[in-house]
């Protein structure tokens, strides 16, 4: 099968077939699939020049068999995509007895931004594709092959059409950009790590600005991959010569770039726009009896957002992961969560971003909620503002699966525990759609009081997540933090976990503020736990990253109180017990007011930018609001944007709270805003 030679011999794709139709005549405004009904010689005559060039496995003339591309066709994306295997089966008749070949379903964007981004629904997506996979593998396909992605969310929703529907292998490749990133802001490092929590058989980068200029990120993800790679470019840049789109690389030239990359560690090759049989000939010429390095397996524990990656192997600087984002012990908060208002939430989340959080952790445990509804929708929400990882933290197994297939990245699971139940719930959503799981070490006995027995829940929860064929990289161990007001060694017996999980070679993360819990002036002994947690081998650290100081000196009293050398407390609340009532005052406030309208469109914060607009209304006139406050921060976001310090998802989100802004302007305004001065026409390619 093909499936077990992916990783272990050297395989070669064909090359490209829209360059190669429309040397045969293919017009710019005819779909490509469309020649499978009205030209199926010509399709098959390509597929067959490319097996006698030796390629081991050739791509369907399907990549834009979808709905909305075959509307108008008058042709069904069943009838294509089921023409488009056969193509492929007829040619290899010819070639079968010189080695085996196989059919790879090709399988290209939708060509629709998805929500909220754009207008399509991400379940929507996953079904679009879904059917031409349906109709693909009925006809005899060998693999699923979906390339030239620009957006990570539209490609989990094709993995996981794949994956729901077929037991193929599926290889998944996207196109970057010069700067190599996707569209949507995605780098290599996040691809990465949604791909190989997804399980795909291979991560492909086709298409893009040409082979030589790939190479550096064909480097970058052989660093960190620890599944087959895919090389997959065009024939250099194109040149427009007499109206004509031209690749002037050559064969030769193609086949010695890409042997580089097989030297390297690339197992899988091909060529995309501009390669012809000749390119695909000399490479595989070029590359016969060269073997790749023998894939290694990184062992990384990695968590993701569509554009950003969190790696916990940060030596004596943890991984802050943000906890305001909770209802406990917050009335207005859950409140809101009741009426359906996400702005308290949304504003905890760009103030834990700014003040250094690493992960936000995303709890919305309230009685008398839908829990998975809502947080699935703060899910979407927070990420089209924060582009930082998500750490889902929810007891419902229900809202844990829903929250894991809609969010885009790898997120923090938080979490799972010794129970067979919860084991048997969480371990199979971690499966299907990768995730970095905090494990907390306790049963159905509850909490054990010593160190050796958590110790031994750990590796119960190793074992059972061993069977699923999930690896210890995957977890970030949570020995609990228990308050040392309840018990005056229950700091010790928690560093003390810390540091045998360490020895186990796994990670590890706490709930740090739970120690000091009932005791006065708690940031004083949150610091000084951290710092012990830290010299024990902590890896993240669940707090508020406002009252982080990893540069504050660390206090002697909390020291000693913290290692059971203050018997219970009586100097620490000698002289810190007086300042009790002040230190537990919240030291941020739940509605925090007075962001100016230009600061509402800068974050993305569509309801606050209309609230503003009010505000701003009432000092200055329509016009003066839009020219002194709406088009420098409209301005200002474009310059970011052309910077690359932000991407297009941050790019829309301003759009829609300048769009908010300016209906409340506009109305203001009255008549006057429907005065017709003539015609403006705006273009963008």
């Amino acid at each position: 099968m093909i499936k077990d030679l992916i990783g272990k011999q050297l395989l070669f794709f064909d090359g490209a077939m829209g360059t190669q139709l429309q040397k045969a005549g293919l017009k710019t405004n005819e779909v490509p699939d469309f020649w499978n009904i009205t030209h199926p010689d010509t399709v098959r005559n390509v597929h067959e020049q490319y097996l006698a060039a030796g390629c081991d496995i050739i791509k369907t003339n399907s990549f834009g068999c979808n709905v909305f591309k075959m509307e108008g066709t008058g042709c069904t994306v069943e009838q294509v995509t089921e023409s488009a295997v056969f193509h492929v089966k007829e040619a290899i008749k010819l070639y079968k007895d010189i080695k085996p070949r196989y059919i790879a379903l090709s399988i290209g964007p939708t060509g629709k931004l998805l929500k909220p981004l754009g207008d399509l629904d991400f379940e929507d997506a996953v079904n679009v594709f879904k059917q031409t996979i349906s109709a693909g593998v009925k006809a005899g396909a060998d693999i699923i092959l979906i390339e030239t992605m620009s957006c990570t969310y539209e490609l989990k929703a094709a993995v996981l059409a794949a994956k729901e529907f077929c037991d193929l292998p599926v290889i998944a490749s996207v196109t970057l950009n010069e700067k190599g990133k996707l569209l949507t802001g995605g780098g290599i490092e996040a691809v990465t790590a949604l791909l190989e929590g997804l399980g795909v058989d291979a991560i492909g980068f086709n298409c893009g600005f040409g082979h030589e200029k790939l190479m550096p990120y064909i480097m970058q993800v052989l660093k960190i991959s620890s599944t087959p790679v895919l090389f997959m470019p065009n024939a250099g840049l194109p040149e427009i010569v007499n109206g004509v789109t031209q690749y002037n690389t050559a064969p030769e030239d193609f086949a010695h770039v890409l042997k580089k990359s097989v030297q390297e560690g690339v197992w899988l090759l091909g060529g995309c726009c501009g390669t012809t049989p000749a390119h695909i000939e000399a490479l595989v010429k070029k590359c016969a009896g060269v073997v790749p390095p023998a894939i290694v397996q990184k062992k990384l524990t990695v968590a993701s957002s569509y554009a950003k990656t969190v790696a916990f192997d940060t030596g004596t600087v943890p991984v802050i992961i943000g906890e305001r984002i909770n209802p406990t012990g917050k009335p207005k908060f859950r409140q809101a969560l009741k009426d359906g208002d996400y702005d308290y939430a949304l504003r905890e989340g760009i103030a834990q971003a700014e003040q250094g959080a690493g992960i936000l952790d995303v709890n919305v445990g309230v009685p008398g909620i839908d829990e998975a509804e809502v947080l699935q929708s703060l899910i979407q929400k927070l990420q089209g503002i924060v582009d930082l990882p998500l750490q889902i933290d929810t007891a419902d197994f229900d809202a844990m699966s829903k929250a894991m297939r809609i969010y885009n990245g790898k997120p923090v699971i938080n979490s799972v525990n010794g129970k067979t139940s919860s084991m048997d719930a969480i371990f199979p959503l971690v499966k299907k759609y990768g995730a970095v799981i905090v494990a907390l070490t306790l049963d159905e006995k509850g909490i054990p009081q010593t160190a050796q027995d958590r110790i031994d829940i750990a590796k119960k929860i190793l074992s059972c997540a061993e069977q699923y064929g999930i690896g210890k990289e995957r977890f970030l161990f949570d020995p609990l933090t228990m308050a040392v007001s309840a018990g005056q060694d229950n700091a010790l017996v928690t560093l003390e976990c810390v540091r045998r999980l360490k020895e186990m070679g796994v990670k590890t993360t706490l709930g740090v503020s739970n120690v000091s819990f009932g005791l006065p002036d708690r940031e004083i002994l949150n610091s000084a736990f951290l710092s012990l947690a830290l010299k024990a081998g902590l890896d993240a650290a669940i707090i508020n990253p406002k009252t982080y100081a990893p540069d504050k000196e660390i206090n002697n009293d909390a020291i000693n109180a913290l290692l059971g050398k203050d018997d219970q407390f009586k100097m620490y609340i000698e002289k810190y017990g007086q300042k009790a009532e002040d230190s537990e005052k919240p030291k941020i406030k739940e509605d925090a007011a007075g962001i100016s309208l230009s600061d509402t469109v800068l974050k993305g914060l569509k309801q606050e930018a209309a609230d503003s607009a009010k505000q701003s209304l009432e000092k200055a006139s329509p016009l003066e609001v839009i020219e002194n406050e709406l088009i420098p921060a409209l301005n200002t976001v474009g310059q970011r944007f052309e910077h690359g310090t932000i991407y297009l998802p941050q790019l829309l989100m301003s759009a829609e709270a300048a769009k908010n802004a300016f209906a409340v302007i506009r109305n203001a305004m009255g008549s006057a805003a429907d005065e017709t001065i003539g015609t403006v026409i705006i273009a963008t390619v």
